[in-house]
């Protein structure tokens, strides 16, 4: 399909993305596909009113219904996970399997969080005090602000408004000014499934469009009691202090700068593989990407020769086209920031294999590049910072413990895995002495989760949680209660307060 039927079939009509002042283009080609109108500061505000008043309602709806909505969700990404796969490959730049399995994400999640609707569960606690009994609610918070990043458009607001939603919680939407079209595509789907669901309150799920004066205003409403946000370490800092200064909740998914230690005993086919989708898929601009490679000296020599030559061999091109492997930045300015970057590694004398502008002959208004193999003489500042594009740097080790620290010797925390067939060293891996990561795996490259897990990281990558696991607490107020059922009333910690 060229541009005009993707947009077409993922239900976007000319009319609607014509005649705004926001433009978007795709990477694919640099060209221009849409311009779209974005929400004045009144209509913004009018929106989280409605979805405050949403809110009111959507709170007393039975969670197994509320799952039901969630259910239809999934259902209708199912039937339209084709076109709207292929509109977040044209929209990003990712290669068509990875937008492909974005929204295979989205339906997992509505999946599990159509079962979680069943299983918000508290506990039962034992009492002190005779004749009574305690137990621990969970409730719904209220509107939940959704703020997501160019790189994945559409799952990480799914593995956030999936649980919202089931949690009683209404959801608004402010997606990257880089990103909008997948959102107005995802609200269609979501307009559809509320139809079929029959009493759904208006202002329920919604989108708003605008760049970053449009985000703050959702961070500084009092309204919206939690912002889950997705991006740069510096947005999450302001989100996090615009949301501190009201004591709202919010959950952050920040940086990352993700590292994979090679061991002796690696099985080195396995990590090959793994090293070359973590390092170039989405042309390295996940915060999953393998950024940092922390191979044992003994075997640096079998390994790093036949990566640069694999390395060598990508098929770069046209995401939508069958067999890329590796489609285009997102634009000039991360093309630059490439650049920018591979001049300090070799300022700080490090040898550089790959790099540079590809393709510039056909596709001269957009930004595709050759992955880059950086060798370090050590982990020097630029390792250390996170930069969105397809450089991996490579460093030697000699024992574990050393190959730990200069893992875990960055600002952020998000990602992280060994491979070794070494029981004790992947148990040691593991261990609260080893990895300092939210996510750490063993003979898995650190791209990608699954999303039965809780999905987020430490420290500069925000603390958050999102996806499986427990993470669904983020959206709910936790409620301890009492019941005295004797005819006593005896104080807790054996006080005697007598009357």
């Amino acid at each position: 399909m060229n541009h005009r039927e993707i947009l077409e079939a993922a239900g976007l009509r000319k009319g609607e993305i014509s005649g705004g002042t926001l433009v978007v283009h795709t990477p694919v080609d640099g060209s221009e596909i849409a311009r779209l109108s974005c929400h004045s500061p009144d209509e913004v505000r009018a929106k989280i009113n409605s979805g405050a008043a949403a809110f009111q309602s959507w709170r007393s709806v039975p969670a197994p219904r509320r799952g039901e909505l969630v259910r239809l969700i999934g259902e209708e990404l199912r039937a339209q996970k084709d076109n709207l796969g292929a509109l977040v490959t044209l929209e990003c730049g990712k290669i068509l399997q990875e937008g492909l399995g974005e929204v295979q994400e989205m339906i997992d999640i509505c999946d599990f969080a159509v079962g979680l609707s069943r299983q918000l569960y508290g506990l039962t606690i034992a009492s002190e005090r005779p004749g009574h009994s305690m137990r621990e609610s969970w409730h719904p918070l209220g509107l939940c602000g959704i703020i997501t990043a160019f790189n994945f458009p559409v799952a990480p607001w799914c593995w956030n408004a999936a649980l919202a939603l089931v949690c009683g919680d209404p959801v608004i939407w402010k997606p990257s000014e880089k990103t909008p079209l997948t959102s107005l595509a995802v609200q269609k789907i979501c307009q559809r499934a509320m139809a079929k669901f029959g009493d759904a309150p208006e202002g329920l799920i919604q989108v708003i469009t605008g760049e970053r004066e449009t985000g703050e205003i959702l961070t500084s409403d009092s309204r919206v009691a939690i912002v889950s946000a997705t991006g740069s370490t510096r947005m999450g800092h302001a989100v996090g202090m615009a949301m501190a200064r009201r004591f709202g909740r919010c959950i952050l998914e920040l940086g990352g700068n993700n590292a994979m230690i090679v061991a002796p005993s690696a099985d080195l086919e396995m990590a090959l593989r793994a090293i070359v989708f973590s390092a170039v898929g989405t042309a390295g601009q996940r915060c999953t990407s393998l950024r940092r490679l922390i191979v044992h000296e003994d075997i640096c020599g079998q390994l790093i020769p036949r990566l640069k030559s694999v390395y060598s061999g990508l098929a770069i091109g046209d995401p939508l086209a069958a067999g890329t492997l590796v489609g285009p930045l997102i634009d000039r300015d991360a093309f630059e920031a490439m650049e920018k970057a591979l001049a300090q590694v070799r300022a700080d004398g490090g040898r550089v294999h790959g790099g540079g502008r590809a393709l510039g002959n056909t596709f001269p208004e957009a930004c595709y590049v050759h992955p880059a193999i950086a060798e370090m003489p050590g982990q020097t500042e630029i390792v250390k910072r996170e930069t969105f594009a397809p450089i991996l740097y490579v460093m030697t080790y000699k024992e574990l413990d050393e190959a730990i620290a200069m893992q875990n010797d960055v600002p952020q925390g998000l990602s992280s895995c060994i491979f070794s067939t070494d029981l004790r060293e992947s148990e040691y891996f593991l261990s609260a002495a080893g990895s300092d990561c939210g996510i750490a795996n063993v003979n898995i490259g650190p791209s990608g989760a699954e999303i039965g897990g809780a999905f987020g990281g430490e420290k500069e990558t925000g603390g958050g949680r999102e996806s499986g696991s427990d993470a669904w607490r983020g959206y709910m107020r936790r409620q301890t209660n009492t019941v005295n059922y004797s005819r006593e009333l005896p104080l807790a910690q054996g006080i005697k307060f007598e009357i």
